[in-house]
């Protein structure tokens, strides 16, 4: 499964800028992959971490703004439309059950 965390924060004053750096910090921290400016994913095994992470976010959410988590499956994220720009090759967007990031593996 697929945890989709979409977040709209102010950005006006130096606190709302630490906010915001502090919170995209605990996200890359955890895992996240950033797909656009505030839209980010991580990979999930299980309802079970599922359940962790949302624990995680809400200990560390931010003080401002609005932030947003939708979960699905690794068939609906390997669904994604993209409309002007090629996909993120290091992106694992697929439903295989084995998903190799990085170097070609037929090449080691």
């Amino acid at each position: 499964m697929r945890m989709m965390l979409m977040f709209d924060m102010p950005s006006v004053t130096p606190d709302d800028k630490r906010e915001y750096r502090k919170f995209r910090k605990f996200l890359i921290k955890e895992g996240f992959i950033m797909h656009q400016f505030s839209v980010y994913s991580k990979l999930l095994l299980n309802d079970t971490a599922n359940k962790s992470m949302l624990e995680r976010i809400s200990k560390n959410k931010p003080k401002a703004g609005n932030v947003s988590l939708l979960t699905i499956t690794e068939k609906q994220f390997s669904r994604i439309f993209y409309l002007h720009k090629k996909p993120d090759e290091n992106i694992a967007s697929t439903d295989r059950r084995i998903v190799f990031l990085g170097d070609d593996p037929s090449e080691i």
